[in-house]
C-alpha cells in the first residue's frame, strides 16, 4: 500500500490542503492520504495557535465525505515538540513502507532546519506542489537542500489560500466562506477562534 503523508499545523485547513491531497493521491497512485495535524509544531513556536484539539477537530470535518483520505492523531497524541523524522520512523516501525511525503514548495526550501532531513528522504519520497514553480526549479530546490532524487511534482490549479489569510479574514470579521469547507467555517464560528 502506497500512502501520501500531508502534515501541518492546519490551523485551520482549508480547500488548498484539501485539493493538494486529493492531486497527489490521483497524480501519484496513492491508496490513502492521511492528514497528519502537528501536536506541539516547533516551527511555530512563539505564536499562537489553536488547541490541538480543534485543529484535530477542524481537520477531521475538513476531510470528512473522501474515502480516500484519513486523519492521523499520531503527533498530536505524542508529548512535546513533533518531527517528521519520528513520524516517518514510527510509520516504517507499522510496515508502511512505501511513504510519500507531500510538502508545498516553501516546506521543502525549509527542510534544512528539520531534525535529520537526510534520514527523512531516505524513509520517504518527496511530492512537492508547485506554488508558482516550474519543474526545473524545483529539482534546483530539491539540489540546494540535499534530496538525491528530485521530488515527484504535484500538479494543482492555483489556490491563493492560506491559513493566516483565513485567520485575518475572521479577525476582521470577513467571511471565509468557500476558503474552507462549510462545517470547518461552522466549527470556528461556534468556538469563537481566531478572534
Amino acid at each position: 500500500m502506497t500512502i501520501g503523508l500531508l502534515g501541518g499545523t492546519f490551523d485551520p485547513p482549508h480547500l488548498g490542503h484539501l485539493v493538494l491531497g486529493e492531486c497527489a493521491r490521483v497524480q501519484l497512485r496513492l491508496d490513502r492520504v492521511y492528514f497528519m495535524p502537528a501536536g506541539d509544531p516547533w516551527r511555530k513556536a512563539g505564536r499562537d495557535v489553536a488547541s490541538a484539539t480543534d485543529r484535530l477537530a477542524m481537520t477531521n470535518l475538513a476531510i470528512a465525505g473522501n474515502p480516500h483520505f484519513s486523519l492521523d492523531e499520531r503527533e498530536v497524541e505524542r508529548i512535546g515538540p513533533t518531527y517528521t523524522v519520528d513520524t516517518l520512523r514510527e510509520l516504517h516501525g507499522q510496515g508502511l513502507d512505501d511513504i510519500v511525503l507531500i510538502l508545498g514548495s516553501d516546506a521543502l526550501a525549509d527542510m534544512p532546519t528539520w531534525r535529520e532531513p537526510d534520514v527523512i528522504t531516505a524513509l520517504a519520497r518527496l511530492a512537492v506542489a508547485p506554488k508558482g514553480m516550474d519543474e526545473g526549479q524545483q529539482a534546483w530546490l530539491a539540489a540546494q537542500v540535499g534530496v538525491d532524487t528530485p521530488p515527484a511534482l504535484v500538479e494543482m490549479p492555483p489556490i491563493p489560500v492560506s491559513s493566516t489569510l483565513v485567520r485575518e479574514r475572521v479577525r476582521d470579521g470577513l467571511p471565509i466562506r468557500y476558503l474552507v469547507p462549510e462545517a470547518v467555517e461552522a466549527y470556528i464560528r461556534e468556538r469563537g477562534l481566531y478572534r
